[in-house]
């Protein structure tokens, strides 16, 4: 399986107390870049257990970076079996301090398809969520994540992506509202969070290893309109496709199999 080291084997200072500090601090960043974030999270749980007519059997978080979602998944769906995919190191230790033992870590990186061999060992899976991910992605390979995802759901299962995706129906509307309420604070909170964990000396291990994997790489900022994403949603073979939530130019995309 292609997870982690266990949790005896990680730095010291990544315990549970220092990790449910910084994924804390992780969840109040996101939420400033993500207006609305608990409703959307609300109406994922709804969606899923109304797809699947009571409690998912088994979840796939792609890109769930320290594990925060996926730890609410496993608290709401405790007989679920919950899976985190990630290619952060850094990230990936702090899951694992946190929820070892109720999510299972997948080492594995979206920019190809190799992500596939990790998530088919657990597959297939009755919720595959992406959440602020995809705008990482440059388009082809955004495209291709609708398709491998489709791969590794049960029929009948349910992926739901939530980035930044503007309604093109009302693109003045949409160009006149700013995506994040004060950027300038949700920027300087991010690079607070990061220049706080890297600067941790028990990690310095994984912030090496996460500067070699990351250094050739920049953030696509592949941001297309909702339509886009429906679009790449029916192309890749699943029967439904449809908004599940929005706010503002945020918006998650619910697409059944």
């Amino acid at each position: 399986m292609a997870s982690h080291a266990p949790l005896s084997t990680l730095p010291p200072l990544v315990d549970r107390a220092g990790a449910a500090r910084w994924r804390s601090d992780w969840d109040a960043v996101m939420a400033r870049f993500v207006p609305g974030l608990a409703g959307f999270e609300a109406a994922l749980f709804a969606a899923a257990e109304a797809v699947r007519r009571g409690a998912p059997g088994s979840v796939l978080d792609l890109g769930g970076g320290p594990g925060v979602l996926a730890e609410r998944m496993a608290r709401r769906w405790p007989q679920a079996r919950v899976a985190l995919l990630d290619l952060d190191p850094v990230l990936l230790a702090l899951a694992e301090a946190a929820v070892s033992g109720s999510v299972t870590l997948l080492e594995g990186d979206l920019a190809g398809p190799s992500w596939l061999i990790a998530a088919r060992r657990h597959a297939p899976y009755d919720v595959v969520s992406v959440v602020m991910t995809m705008h990482y992605l440059h388009e082809e390979r955004a495209r291709a994540l609708y398709r491998d995802a489709r791969a590794v759901l049960a029929p009948g299962g349910l992926l739901v992506v939530a980035d930044l995706m503007p309604d093109d129906g009302i693109s003045s509307v949409m160009t006149a509202m700013p995506s994040i309420v004060d950027e300038a604070a949700a920027e300087l909170a991010w690079a607070g969070w990061w220049g706080e964990v890297t600067g941790t000396p028990a990690l310095a291990p994984l912030v090496q290893e996460r500067r070699a994997l990351f250094a050739a790489r920049a953030t696509a900022e592949f941001t297309p309109d909702a339509a886009w994403h429906l679009a790449a949603a029916r192309a890749a073979g699943f029967t439904e496709a449809g908004i599940l939530w929005r706010c503002g130019r945020h918006a998650a995309v619910a697409a059944v199999a």
